[in-house]
């Protein structure tokens, strides 16, 4: 008896400790975002472009967002995000949900973004959808987005924005 009480306690002290280590873990997710600390009016599409990987892009959408006054910004932990990389209420008071994707011009997004964002919009209690891109859009994507009303910003639309929030225009 003295032996099962024995393995029930080592067993029970280490899945506690996993559980601390796992939320350890979890916090310096949250305070690496933080830790970016460049000028947000100095950043133009090459620096986009030359961007390791999406998740400085979703970090830079993040920032601006909060820089331009939107209120509830808040960005979604990588995995299991279900689609949403930045969520935001706009100036109406109505919840967005946007998804990021930092790809070469060569690379257009296809409609699986359209169907990611579309799809994750109630679990984030959202009435809009977005998808932001550096790259452009294939001639699906547009389509879907079209019939479920999921705004697309392209690069161009992208560069427009970069632009009047460099020049000091609230957007």
């Amino acid at each position: 008896m003295i032996y099962f009480l024995f393995v029930f306690i080592v067993v029970v002290i280490i899945v506690l400790s996993l559980w601390v280590l796992s939320l350890a873990r979890k916090q310096k997710k949250l305070v690496v975002l933080f830790e970016e600390n460049y000028d947000l009016k100095a950043i133009t599409i090459a620096d986009i472009d030359r961007m390791e990987d999406g998740s400085g892009f979703e970090m830079y959408l993040y920032r601006l967002l909060i820089e331009l006054g939107y209120s509830g910004v808040y960005k979604t932990l990588g995995s299991r995000d279900f689609g949403a990389d930045v969520v935001f209420t706009d100036r109406e008071g109505v919840r967005n949900v946007i998804q990021a994707k930092r790809y070469s011009i060569e690379y257009p997004v296809g409609i699986s973004a359209v169907q990611e964002v579309f799809s994750c919009m109630r679990y984030y209690k959202a009435k809009k959808a977005i998808v932001i891109t550096s790259s452009h859009f294939t001639e699906s994507c547009e389509t879907l987005a079209g019939i479920n009303f999921v705004k697309l910003i392209d690069r161009t639309d992208l560069i427009h924005v970069i632009e009047a929030f460099r020049d000091g225009d609230m957007i």
